[in-house]
């Protein structure tokens, strides 16, 4: 079912140049942009110690998440599905291995960071930017649906283990919030 869902939605891949452009476009700069969103609320007039709370948690579920993504590829090394035959390649083959997608870890944990601070119309913005990340990953044939399943999984709990580790008005966090 992941190789046939993953190919059913890489199946529009290298039918429209447009599309493609975008998608590739989207998988490059899409994590980026969502590091520039979160910097840019930094200076936010509503609430700005709560949200610059959310942008910390955020940035640290972020680093948390890949750190443990790179655990797991020292055990896990399941091969990319353009190297199955199940997808149409769009862009330059990866050197590491498919599960899992460090591109939805660091959206999806984005995401989490802010939706356990429950700033919700915001978590629903970079969830929206994170969703088209991982769909462009999946269209661009560089991983199957589950790797991108797995990362978002791996994100939520890394955004769980620092709202449970990083608390809110601590000493840090009055330190932290206070820069700038």
């Amino acid at each position: 079912m992941d190789a046939s869902l993953t190919h059913w939605i890489n199946s529009a891949a290298g039918i429209s140049p447009l599309l493609d452009r975008v998608m590739i476009t989207i998988s490059q700069i899409g994590v980026p942009l969502m590091v520039i969103a979160v910097a840019l609320q930094w200076w936010s007039r509503t609430d700005r110690t709560h949200v610059r709370h959310a942008c910390l948690s955020a940035g640290v579920s972020f680093l948390l998440g890949l750190a443990i993504n790179q655990a797991i590829l020292l055990f896990i090394h399941r091969i990319r599905p353009y190297d199955a035959g199940v997808t149409h390649l769009l862009i330059a083959p990866s050197a590491d291995w498919s599960f899992p997608s460090d591109h939805a870890t660091a959206s999806m944990a984005v995401v989490a960071a802010f939706a356990l601070q429950t700033l919700p119309r915001r978590t629903l913005v970079l969830f929206v930017l994170a969703f088209v990340i991982c769909w462009s990953r999946i269209f661009i044939g560089t991983h199957y649906v589950s790797d991108v399943i797995g990362g978002a999984a791996i994100a939520a709990i890394a955004a769980l283990a620092v709202r449970l580790a990083y608390k809110e008005n601590s000493r840090l966090d009055a330190f932290a919030t206070r820069l700038l």
